[in-house]
């Protein structure tokens, strides 16, 4: 099933981000390497592609976990929340409607 992981950072993350990033990144490659990744991307603070020193809200992730608990066991051990990035991280069932 899939499931989405919404992780919403603590203020002033963007270094902390960017110092976990290739960790985090490697992850999503692995889930995606498996076909198991639908998509992932961070929330810019500003209307723009790059925010700059602005940094990011928080971050979606859209990916096919065996179980809730799974899907929670893999989103709690993000190189995010060990770094300190995610101020707290919400892990829910989804069902994909569209597009078909």
């Amino acid at each position: 099933m899939l499931y989405t992981i919404v992780g919403v950072d603590v203020p002033d993350s963007l270094e902390r981000r960017l110092a976990a990033r290739p960790a985090h990144l490697g992850r999503l490659s692995a889930l995606q390497d498996e076909g198991r990744l639908l998509l992932a991307g961070p929330f810019p603070a500003l209307d723009s592609a790059d925010p700059g020193p602005a940094g990011f809200t928080g971050s979606l992730i859209v990916a096919e976990f065996d179980s809730l608990a799974t899907a929670q066991a893999w989103a709690d051990a993000d190189p995010y929340v060990a770094a300190g990035v995610y101020a707290g991280v919400s892990v829910k069932p989804f069902k994909k409607v569209l597009p078909a």
